[in-house]
């Protein structure tokens, strides 16, 4: 397929790829260079932030005005950034980069001001015990880790509810001081608040702030430069795809949308488009994950040494949706765990932490896909929403032990709903 079109394209045109999608693909880039480096740039204003925090004793403690002030810096930077390409007016294919990119410096923004946020909180309960009198004598908090288990999280919420009036103030003092060391022990709070250790966590393929993590001994190059020539390579296909299998239905489609008035005419079109793009979005799909979470997150840790290089499970063994979300995407899955589910479930019920889980992350798809297409039409919320009653009927008694059957019944919904969602934001 790869051959053909390529030929087909050289004898056209001269060139591999048309000239079009070329285009699509080069212009502005010296703009997409620099708002990514000023975006990256402006996040670096959380680490004095942060070091002020930190020595704060009065209304600038992370519990007072701290975290208000960095959550409303948190909002007014992803709405100027979300807003940047439109301002610009970029190319479909530069805001999809640039958008992406965005949501994953706000996660690790989020991640990096939010712990270390609690641990100045800790290193001021373990100063405050000098005098015991005036001090809190609640159980040590344990920030959520991303690798933790759901069912450790509830347990740690139960046993902060039942804990918090045992008075041990000997074992408190440890367990403040362990919170504020890394689990390797080579680094502790505050001496990882510099730029340096910023700028390493900023290259580091994770979402969730850690004091250390665990490091390869060296780089290896051979593996950077096999990845780095794979990424461009998966972009080629990427490209080839789009250019030959996706643009002209949907263009075609657009067109043949405008000149009908029947709704009958307009769910066959819709239809028809759909089918022609069940394979080609599918095999977008495949390259997507794979140029991401084997390819650059992979280069990445081997230029950062970072040792843990578990960024997906066997998603495609999947019998359900919560399965396939928990397995697809670890970085997002550790992040939302720990920052979403973890923070709100000391608070609120089981089923609710997992409802507002699932609504960040609905809305967080939906902001891609508007940004994408710059239409807010509520498709993938609504769609991401429905998983919850669909695995709840996967997982009943009836249905539950048919694993091979779930497992089809998931792989025809990702096919038939990658496109059917594709063309619904394109095309209506």
């Amino acid at each position: 397929m790869v051959i053909t079109t390529m030929l087909r394209n050289i004898k056209d045109t001269g060139y591999p790829l048309r000239h079009q999608m070329w285009d699509l693909m080069t212009i502005k880039t010296w703009q997409l260079g620099l708002s990514d480096g000023a975006m990256l740039a402006s996040t670096v204003l959380i680490v004095p932030f942060q070091q002020v925090v930190q020595k704060s004793q009065g209304w600038l403690k992370w519990k007072n005005a701290g975290m208000p002030i960095h959550t409303t810096f948190q909002a007014l930077w992803l709405m100027l950034w979300v807003n940047w390409p439109f301002i610009l007016d970029w190319t479909w294919t530069a805001q999809v980069f640039f958008t992406l990119h965005v949501l994953v410096i706000l996660m690790k923004m989020h991640s990096y001001a939010f712990y270390n946020g609690h641990l100045s909180n800790t290193q001021q309960r373990l100063s405050a015990l000098d005098n015991p009198k005036n001090a809190s004598t609640a159980a040590a908090v344990r920030y959520p880790s991303p690798s933790a288990k759901p069912n450790d999280l509830d347990a740690a919420a139960e046993k902060k509810k039942a804990d918090d009036d045992q008075d041990y103030l000997t074992q408190l003092r440890t367990d403040l001081a362990m919170e504020l060391t890394s689990p390797l022990g080579s680094v502790t709070y505050p001496h990882n608040l510099s730029l340096r250790n910023y700028v390493d966590y900023i290259l580091c393929p994770t979402l969730c702030y850690e004091l250390e993590y665990p490091r390869t001994l060296k780089t290896n190059w051979l593996e950077l430069f096999y990845k780095t020539l794979a990424v461009f390579g998966c972009i080629f296909l990427l490209t080839l795809t789009s250019e030959e299998f996706i643009v002209p239905v949907l263009h075609t489609s657009a067109i043949r949308l405008q000149a009908i008035d029947s709704w009958t005419e307009m769910g066959l079109i819709l239809a028809e488009s759909i089918s022609e793009l069940l394979f080609p979005f599918m095999v977008t799909f495949l390259l997507v994950f794979l140029v991401i979470f084997e390819y650059i997150l992979g280069a990445f840790a081997e230029i950062t040494c970072f040792a843990d290089r578990h960024f997906y499970s066997d998603w495609w063994n999947s019998c359900d949706w919560l399965e396939f979300s928990r397995e697809w995407n670890l970085p997002v899955h550790h992040f939302l765990r720990r920052h979403v589910y973890g923070a709100s479930r000391p608070y609120v019920s089981r089923n609710l932490a997992t409802l507002i889980t699932f609504l960040v992350s609905a809305f967080g798809h939906e902001l891609v896909m508007g940004c994408i297409t710059k239409k807010l039409r509520g498709y993938g919320f609504v769609a991401q929403m429905l998983q919850l009653p669909i695995v709840a009927i996967q997982r009943s008694k009836v249905v539950r032990s048919r694993e091979l059957l779930n497992n089809v019944l998931f792989w025809i919904s990702m096919i038939l709903g990658l496109a059917m969602l594709s063309a619904l934001y394109v095309l209506v």
